[in-house]
């Protein structure tokens, strides 16, 4: 079985959008970051890969994580079409190229682009996809390459209010 657990940014700064690329975390965000992830480490969905949009927001929620799973900061890999905007064809290719070794996978990105993915991988979403929002997705596969568009199996859908 492989994982994706499609992130969306935590809450950033509301001001700023002129220069959207570099918006930080508020320190709501930074909060809800811890939570989720500590969730999710006490659920055991722990990363043996985390990818991420190079937007600031994005990529500091995607360090929150990491330290929270002791992964190291500097093996985050960057994706520019994360924050361009990246189509579920694209994304499904990107996937198909993942090393077998990373059974779980988080990609931390920006809506709408994270709920297009997480609606068109799932069978079923009907859900909206908050600010530090957490959707696993499970594919009965042993290889990435197998990957397909609406047959993932949603394993969680955590949000931060769960958790206040």
């Amino acid at each position: 079985m492989k994982q994706l657990v499609i992130v969306r940014h935590a809450k950033s700064v509301p001001y700023g959008y002129d220069e959207d690329f570099h918006r930080d975390l508020r320190k709501r965000g930074e909060n809800d970051s811890v939570l989720v992830s500590n969730k999710l480490k006490e659920e055991n969905a722990i990363p043996g890969l985390i990818i991420s949009s190079p937007a600031l927001r994005a990529k500091r929620t995607a360090k929150i994580f990491a330290d929270t799973f002791n992964y190291a900061p500097e093996r985050i890999q960057i994706i520019e079409d994360l924050y361009e905007g990246i189509s579920t064809q694209e994304f499904v290719e990107m996937v198909r190229e993942l090393p077998d070794e990373n059974d779980i996978v988080y990609v931390f990105g920006h809506n709408p682009t994270v709920f297009y993915l997480v609606n068109n991988l799932l069978d079923k979403f009907y859900d909206d996809m908050p600010t530090c929002s957490a959707v696993g997705i499970n594919f009965s596969i042993d290889t990435w390459k197998n990957v397909e568009i609406r047959v993932g199996k949603r394993a969680f859908h955590y949000i931060p209010k769960m958790f206040k």
